[in-house]
């Protein structure tokens, strides 16, 4: 097993980065991510506004730091519902196999059948635009990749020796499942989840950026691009800090995916 490398530190230090602007950003600027300021409205970066504001005149950096809290719910939330939904059937399904195989798993083709943010985009039509249902939609979306995952997991497991002994002992099916199955499927699975949150950012952001995401005045980033399009030309600002915040809080996510993926791999 290897230890943290630079790649899964730097991980690190880009996913705390966003925390703590998501933690502390609301707290300790001095500007409302929606408080206008019709005396600076489209106002480049400065010492007052330091990623400068938008056409109402709010501060871009207080609204980016918003539009963190609401990407890290969207993100944390929709990725513990699949995992645990699709972990659990994936779970069950590989270990008693038969009918029970079968019919999970035609469930999960069936989601897996479409495209994933054409699916997300779908369930958030027609159960309306607003947080949780975004939440809903983009779990959808990723619920099969944990079914599967947590089902070849339970098929590799349950032929192993240490499983056939606690078989042997008479422990019923449930006990042998959460207590002895699970522990040892859980590696992979958290490594998807570490992986599918960033993926469950970008589709939030995509969501928001089509209007099918979060509603204003609630700041995303996706809604803050979506704005920016009208003022590329006199203010590019608006698209460049939403996008950065975009780039950097996926990219800290995936290298801290690869570093968590190296450190939980036996093989390693």
């Amino acid at each position: 097993m290897r230890g943290w490398d630079a790649r899964a530190l730097t991980g690190m230090a880009l996913v705390a980065v966003v925390l703590l602007a998501a933690a502390l950003g609301p707290l300790l600027l001095p500007h409302g991510p929606e408080m206008p300021d019709f005396t600076a409205t489209l106002a480049p970066p400065s010492l007052r506004h330091p990623l400068g504001t938008d056409d109402l005149g709010r501060d871009v950096l207080a609204r980016i730091c918003a539009g963190a809290q609401v990407s890290l719910l969207v993100g944390v939330g929709s990725v513990v519902f699949a995992l645990l939904l699709g972990s659990g059937l994936g779970l069950v399904s590989g270990y008693l196999g038969g009918w029970t195989d079968r019919i999970v798993m035609r469930c999960v083709d069936v989601l897996l059948a479409f495209p994933g943010i054409l699916l997300a985009l779908g369930i958030t039509a027609a159960l309306g635009a607003s947080l949780l249902n975004v939440i809903v939609a983009i779990a959808a979306v990723n619920l099969p990749v944990f079914a599967r995952v947590a089902r070849a997991e339970a098929l590799a497991l349950r032929r192993r020796d240490y499983v056939t002994a606690v078989r042997a002992q008479g422990f019923p099916e449930h006990r042998i499942l959460l207590g002895t199955v699970l522990p040892n499927a859980s590696p992979p699975i958290l490594v998807q989840a570490s992986l599918l949150l960033a993926s469950a950012i970008i589709t939030e952001s995509v969501l928001s950026f089509l209007g099918l995401g979060v509603q204003p005045p609630t700041p995303t980033w996706g809604n803050m691009l979506r704005n920016a399009i009208g003022f590329l030309g006199i203010a590019d600002w608006l698209a460049w800090f939403p996008g950065l915040a975009i780039f950097v809080t996926v990219l800290g996510f995936n290298l801290l995916g690869d570093g968590l993926r190296d450190r939980l791999d036996p093989n390693s």
